[in-house]
């Protein structure tokens, strides 16, 4: 926080007061969400689809018995892989064992294997603190858990407009407080800018990796899921 002298006039220096107001709120998560990647592996493509089908199935049914509805789970990705080996011709005759066959331009011929289908959903927890609970169901029925659980509020936009009115509230108690100190009356907002607004526990990581960027007075880290926001605003004196 510091006191300026700002010249918009050459003639008129319009005194003021440059302050960084910060504020964090805390917010339970009402909802979870997390990817399950589902993998099977057959002789050929159609065996393999409907093999992942079936498994699939009994993952969404291991799942439906903790609340899990058809309508929370949302299929994000589904593709089949040709996985071949190709067989190695450089290799010395031993034995008089016979060499492998070669194609066309002497290269080796592929041979080809099994097949590989991958499905990626998007499971959908309505009760954030099952969610561990889900996820082990998941598993156990044949599923992998794939990245992090991701913890979110139904209207995250409030939450946001929320830590950042506070912000704004908290700049123009400094101002005032500076305002005070110099024996002035503090005017109206010259400039209001946002810089910041982190969530889900950036802040807290921040401030672990930067704490000097942080003064003294930036607040705690509460709740469960953190909205933190900082904005810069220079007030004028009357």
């Amino acid at each position: 926080m510091s006191v300026l002298s700002e010249t918009q006039n050459p003639q008129r220096p319009v005194e003021g007061v440059s302050v960084v107001g910060e504020a964090v709120r805390g917010v339970q998560p009402e909802s979870a969400e997390f990817l399950l990647e589902i993998t099977t592996t057959a002789p050929n493509a159609a065996q393999s689809l409907r093999d992942n089908h079936v498994k699939a199935t009994q993952v969404t049914q291991s799942i439906a018995t903790l609340g899990v509805q058809p309508v929370d789970i949302q299929t994000i990705s589904l593709n089949v892989y040709n996985l071949y080996s190709q067989p190695l011709t450089a290799l010395p005759n031993y034995g008089g064992a016979p060499q492998m066959a070669q194609g066309a331009f002497g290269q080796p011929e592929v041979q080809f294997g099994s097949y590989q289908t991958r499905k990626v959903v998007r499971v959908n927890v309505r009760e954030p603190g099952r969610v561990g609970d889900i996820a082990d169901a998941a598993v156990r029925a044949g599923g992998i858990v794939v990245g992090a659980f991701n913890f979110r509020v139904t209207d995250e936009a409030a939450a946001r407009r929320a830590a950042l009115e506070a912000a704004g509230r908290d700049a123009r108690a400094k101002a005032e407080t500076l305002a005070a100190a110099a024996g002035k009356q503090l005017g109206d907002a010259v400039v209001v800018t946002e810089d910041i607004i982190a969530t889900n526990g950036t802040y807290a990581a921040l401030r672990a990796a930067v704490p000097f960027a942080f003064g003294a007075g930036a607040p705690p880290v509460t709740g469960d899921l953190e909205y933190y926001a900082r904005v810069s605003a220079r007030y004028r004196f009357q």
